[in-house]
């Protein structure tokens, strides 16, 4: 074998092994918990952005998520390996160590606590760590193997986030940030169950109850509807003490006027064409509200 081809072996190696680790942190979740720490961080400093601090906010938030998703692939190798959807990641398919997932996922967390707290405050810091320790203790080593409300209550995990962000902003949380929090937490539920509906086959071949697999999925679109009604309620709060103006106020109606249009929609047809359009607006609702809200109070300041 001539240098060249050892060289480019190598190196699709070293790209596959990067990869593999890369994948651990499940960018594409990622990437919207990144998107509501940096409107959390935008919102609470609209009158005054600094760079040192956005960039920790996003690049901290990245590592803390990224980490935790490594720790949670590591302790759900078992479950990963029966799912259709998940045999295929790297620990259960041997690529990757269950130690070296660890130390990823702890090395990351680290590395975002430091970061922030040394770019922000220790308050930014320490909800970072404390949505990584909900998602790991509260969600996926406590309920999600035990409870049909698993995703409900470990959920909870992230509405962190933008509380990261606002602090990081603010060096407090006010209401408006709560409200951000809230909004994650009600829109969560009917998120997460039109996907669940979509692998329900899945979850009941791995015995894990998540609400789709558990119970119908009519009654999995009862409830979704009930939490999506709550969540538009609940974003349009900071009308009410003046957190936003009519800008996000239009906004915020309006998109989550789609929201229940397609939430009622899968509560009337009950299928899965209707959980995977509501899955799929979802994304895009909860991103556009928070946008929404930066361009209004930065309007506005």
């Amino acid at each position: 074998m001539s240098v060249t081809v050892e060289r480019r072996v190598t190196a699709s190696r070293v790209f596959a092994v990067v990869a593999d680790h890369l994948s651990l942190t499940k960018p594409r979740v990622v990437s919207l918990l990144v998107v509501t720490g940096v409107c959390g961080y935008l919102a609470g400093g609209a009158a005054h952005v600094e760079l040192s601090v956005l960039l920790a906010v996003a690049g901290g938030g990245a590592l803390a998520a990224g980490g935790a998703n490594a720790l949670n692939c590591a302790f759900d190798r078992d479950l990963d390996a029966v799912m259709a959807r998940t045999r295929g990641r790297p620990l259960p398919g041997g690529r990757v160590s269950v130690v070296n997932a660890v130390a990823l996922g702890i090395a990351m967390n680290v590395v975002a606590a430091l970061w922030l707290d040394h770019a922000a405050d220790l308050l930014a810091a320490g909800l970072a760590l404390a949505g990584t320790a909900w998602y790991l203790v509260i969600y996926t080593a406590w309920l999600k193997r035990r409870s049909t409300q698993n995703i409900v209550i470990g959920g909870a995990a992230g509405c962190f986030p933008p509380l990261v962000g606002w602090a990081a902003a603010t060096g407090t949380l006010d209401a408006t940030a709560l409200t951000l929090a809230a909004v994650i937490f009600l829109w969560t539920p009917p998120h997460f169950w039109a996907l669940a509906t979509l692998l329900r086959r899945d979850y009941r071949r791995a015995g894990i109850p998540m609400l789709p697999a558990v119970v119908s999925v009519q009654r999995t679109a009862n409830q979704a509807l009930v939490y999506a009604v709550a969540t538009v309620g609940v974003s349009l709060g900071p009308v009410l003490w003046g957190g936003a103006g009519a800008l996000y106020t239009t906004s915020a109606a309006g998109l989550g006027a789609v929201f229940l249009w397609k939430a009622e929609a899968f509560r009337r047809e009950a299928d899965r064409g209707a959980a995977g359009r509501l899955f799929r607006y979802s994304l895009l609702y909860l991103a556009a509200v928070f946008v929404a809200l930066v361009v209004d109070r930065m309007l506005a300041g």
